[in-house]
């Protein structure tokens, strides 16, 4: 089984998507709306029209994994008015706030020490 981290990337599909998908479906969407390589082990989520599911494929060195939550009351908060763009990268507390029902509107990081890697 594997873990999320801060270590990983994560990225919200900002589009509709129907929840019948599975790992091809899922995998699809990442490649020809997302563009990128649903296999480099980045989290990809994924929200339905009424934003009571919500479903999250990964890359786990071997397979495909796919994470998932229904809510039985209330709704994830919308931020496809956020950016024109199919994708939307957030940070890892950032997806756990928005997860556990914790509005992101308005919120204001506090500045942090980042470790910068250099190539």
């Amino acid at each position: 089984m594997i873990g999320f981290s801060s270590h990983q990337n994560y990225y919200i599909y900002t589009e509709i998507t129907d929840m019948r998908k599975g790992y091809n479906g899922l995998s699809g969407l990442v490649r020809n709306k997302l563009e990128a390589d649903p296999t480099n082990g980045d989290v990809y989520v994924f929200f339905n029209r009424n934003r009571q599911l919500m479903k999250m494929l990964v890359w786990d060195h071997d397979g495909f994994a796919i994470y998932s939550k229904r809510l039985e009351k209330g709704t994830f908060e919308c931020i496809t008015g956020r950016t024109s763009s199919p994708k939307y990268t957030i940070q890892y507390n950032h997806l756990i706030m928005l997860l556990s029902g914790i509005s992101l509107l308005g919120m204001k990081q506090r500045p942090r020490y980042a470790l910068v890697k250099t190539s």
